[in-house]
């Protein structure tokens, strides 16, 4: 506990300090040098010479200063409390974006600067490339009928419980914004129910398996419906309506992608990989691997489907027996080579995410009564999950129960509806993201000690059954 208080002490004394901040000098300071650099005011030599001009990757060293540390201290102290780290580098954003309540503006470069934007967006790139290799399309097939109804019924109900309680208590939103908010409202977040059950040494339960092969097919069917929401706004955007066969043209293209991706990669990589097996340079597995996870997300994008969705797709399709070859001559597996990364990149994603909420919208009632509902349908919606369960003697209940955390994936989803324009306006307002963010917390905070409970009751349960 003393390090985190030494930590955070650390962090308040180089925010209070540093002459760059407090007051929100660091925001004029580079407005100043961004209109002498227009104006001409100053010539290439004296820029340097003087050192009076700033670096523009400057801001973005300091926000990662603030951000890293102040994720892993938010991280540190959430599973102190036994909650996903990812919990308290959210709130931790939270905290950081909204000083400004406090009269500190020193801070507020965290949430505009388009270099630490980027660096989130690559850190949400690589996290679905490392979920996508978490999963394996021969588990993802082999889970049988139970995992898929369970997966369709946690993606159909939430969307259609999101889409309704959007339209009923945002009336004035346009109806593509009712769309999106049910599309985040479809996820699962695969990593924060494996870890749950890991620690509670029920991985390898029959419920386990239906819970985390359902959990990877809802974020692929999550991924096509978030492609078609997106594609039915960039024709809103340009002034188009789409009809019923674009909006399958959307689907088909979604679904072509993923299906191709698999097929071809999976010819493909192998070979790959065999070539450049033969180059003996440190390095090389990662380097071909993240150029393979960076093509599928650029091939994404030019097709107009979110980059994530061929990161997952580059994950699916890598196994480690496509690169046995760097394995036997020792080098480690693509996962630990990728993780390291994740760790630097992937908090920045979050507690930018965090940043993003603005805690002033609370004071109004009904952000606060739409993320209460949000929140509770977004539960109801994947407790509905229990009836996709078809075997007999399985805790249909646990497995309802650890499909409802929306997590990382939520927020993701959340993210890329703040950053899309309906006519002017982000689709995802600020208020409207913050209520969602609420949900996202909500849904990971209860999913922990419920499932705990739910599985310890069926074991009592089964234990009760045997003696008799």
């Amino acid at each position: 506990m003393r390090r985190i208080l030494l930590a955070l002490a650390v962090v308040a004394a180089f925010l209070v300090f540093h002459p760059a901040l407090g007051s929100g000098e660091a925001a004029t300071q580079e407005a100043g040098h961004a209109e002498q650099a227009e104006d001409g005011d100053h010539g290439a030599g004296g820029d340097h010479a003087g050192g009076g001009h700033a670096s523009p990757v400057t801001p973005v060293l300091l926000g990662l200063v603030i951000m890293l540390l102040a994720a892993k201290v938010g991280g540190e102290l959430a599973e102190r409390v036994h909650q996903p780290a990812v919990l308290g580098e959210l709130i931790a954003g939270v905290i950081l974006g909204n000083l400004v309540l406090f009269g500190f503006h020193g801070l507020d470069f965290l949430g505009s600067n388009e270099g630490i934007a980027i660096i989130a967006e690559i850190g949400v790139v690589l996290l679905l490339f490392e979920v996508g290799l978490e999963s394996n399309v021969r588990e993802m097939m082999s889970v049988g009928t139970s995992s898929l109804l369970v997966a369709l019924l946690g993606v159909v109900l939430p969307f259609f419980l999101g889409w309704g309680v959007s339209a009923w208590m945002l009336p004035d939103e346009d109806l593509l914004v009712h769309l999106f908010i049910g599309a985040t409202l479809c996820a699962t977040s695969v990593g924060i129910t494996a870890r749950v059950l890991t620690d509670l040494g029920k991985v390898t339960t029959r419920e386990a398996k239906i819970i985390l092969g359902a959990a990877v097919i809802d974020d692929v069917l999550g991924l096509v419906i978030l492609a078609v929401v997106s594609g039915v706004i960039t024709a809103a955007n340009t002034g188009g309506e789409l009809a019923a066969i674009d909006v399958f043209w959307i689907v088909g293209k979604a679904t072509f992608f993923l299906v191709g991706a698999i097929l071809i990669g999976g010819w493909l990589s192998p070979r790959l990989f065999r070539v450049a097996s033969k180059l003996k340079i440190k390095g090389m597995l990662l380097t071909v691997s993240l150029c393979f996870c960076f093509l599928l997300a650029y091939l994404a994008n030019v097709i107009e489907l979110a980059p994530i969705v061929g990161a997952f797709a580059a994950g699916l399709i890598l196994d480690e027996v496509h690169y046995k070859d760097f394995l036997d001559r020792g080098d480690h597996t693509l996962e630990d080579l990728i993780h390291p990364i994740n760790i630097f990149l992937v908090p920045v994603f979050f507690v930018l995410m965090g940043v993003k909420v603005d805690l002033s919208t609370f004071a109004q009632v009904e952000v606060l009564g739409f993320a209460a509902v949000l929140s509770i349908v977004a539960i109801i919606g994947k407790m509905s999950c229990a009836g996709g369960v078809l075997e007999k003697g399985l805790d249909r209940i646990s497995v309802a129960v650890g499909m409802v955390p929306r997590g990382e994936v939520g927020l993701i989803f959340a993210g890329i509806g703040a950053s899309l324009v309906l006519r002017g306006q982000p689709v995802i307002s600020v208020s409207t993201f913050s209520a969602v963010v609420i949900m996202v917390i909500v849904t990971t905070l209860i999913t922990p000690p419920v499932l705990k409970i739910t599985l310890a009751r069926s074991d009592r349960k089964k234990a009760a059954e045997g003696e008799a």
